[in-house]
């Protein structure tokens, strides 16, 4: 804890790039701890909680920052993780409301456009000016049909209404709208930003257009590459149980073509409570413990009720047999909460 804190604190004293490297000696292990539906009620005593339950630190604090309200900087949740302990890591969420379909405000292509540049100015330079170090994703799980910015809602399969004409039009929108933002952040100086790319292990559809490796920004814009791999989340759907290992290795397979160099994490995992859940986290543990290219995990920590009156149930404490399985797994030194950071050189 105190190595952390002072890390936390010195890190922003010394000029240059602050980047989060893979841990020489484990696995790093973070986690979303219950912020709320909105996912950034952020507090420390929630983040508290979760560890204890945990009975163990985690190294960083998942986090939406939604622009419904606007592209603001959220400075008061990033000093209360600093405050805690943990390193902030935030989801920039591009969306005015949180109903599903096409955003009407934050298209891809209006970010492309630089319609919003003045807001991501400002957004960068306070990053710059906090100074610690901060862990940003773009427009989460893009290859599902779920979220505003996927490709889906922007242009899908079609090839001929932007940029290459051989290009799916969906994906090389969110492409391109991910490296205008990590410009403007590079143009203002925040290289205190690890900017991680973040896909959904199954692309909904399934399709050869909507495949990961053509959302990929690049290797140059790039520090590490994560997947959501879950289990089964909705009880609805128990009869289609699913263990970890199958839902993350066709994914692994397509992201060692576009990316071999690059750090893995698992930025999303969890399944609802069910009997078989102890099971399925021993499995998912034993696998991730003996793959070498996973560098990081990150629990999803929520409980939330479904349209039909059932709940899905993510929590590591959902039942005390599931609860002693996630203990007994994370309890191996193999996960790591102290950070390895490259402040000497940029890429």
């Amino acid at each position: 804890m105190k190595r952390v804190l002072i890390l936390l604190f010195i890190l922003p004293l010394i000029s240059g790039p602050i980047k989060l490297l893979p841990s020489p000696r484990g696995i790093y292990y973070g986690a979303f701890p219950d912020l709320g539906g909105t996912e950034e009620i952020v507090s420390c005593a929630r983040i508290r909680k979760f560890e204890k339950l945990g009975g163990k630190r985690i190294i960083w604090v998942y986090f939406s920052n939604n622009w419904i309200k606007g592209i603001n900087f959220p400075e008061k949740e990033i000093r209360e993780i600093v405050r805690c302990g943990n390193i902030p890591f935030v989801r920039l969420m591009p969306r005015s409301s949180y109903m599903s379909g096409p955003d009407p405000v934050y298209t891809l292509e209006a970010i492309i456009d630089g319609k919003f540049d003045r807001k991501l100015r400002e957004w960068a330079g306070k990053a710059r000016r906090f100074g610690g170090p901060l862990l940003v994703e773009f427009g989460v799980e893009m290859n599902g049909n779920w979220f505003p910015w996927s490709g889906y809602w922007n242009g899908g399969g079609k090839p001929d209404g932007y940029g290459d004409p051989h290009y799916p039009d969906g994906p090389e929108r969110f492409k391109d709208a991910y490296r205008h933002i990590i410009d403007i952040f590079r143009a203002e100086g925040a290289f205190n930003v690890t900017w991680f790319f973040h896909a959904d292990a199954l692309s909904h559809p399934n399709v050869e257009w909507n495949k990961i490796k053509y959302y990929y920004p690049g290797d140059e814009y790039i520090d590490w590459v994560g997947l959501s791999s879950y289990g089964v989340i909705f009880p609805e759907y128990r009869e289609d149980w699913i263990s970890f290992r199958e839902k993350f290795i066709p994914a692994y397979n397509q992201i060692k073509k576009f990316a071999p160099e690059k750090p893995l994490a698992i930025l999303e995992f969890g399944v609802t409570e069910d009997p078989r859940k102890p099971g399925w986290i021993r499995e998912a543990f034993r696998f991730i413990k003996e793959f070498p290219d996973i560098k990081a995990i990150s629990w999803w920590q929520e409980r939330w009720e479904n349209e039909d009156g059932s709940f899905s149930d993510l929590r590591i404490n959902s039942s005390m047999a599931s609860l002693a399985a996630f203990r007994r797994e994370i309890s191996s030194p193999l996960f790591v909460t102290v950070p390895f950071f490259n402040i000497f050189h940029m890429k």
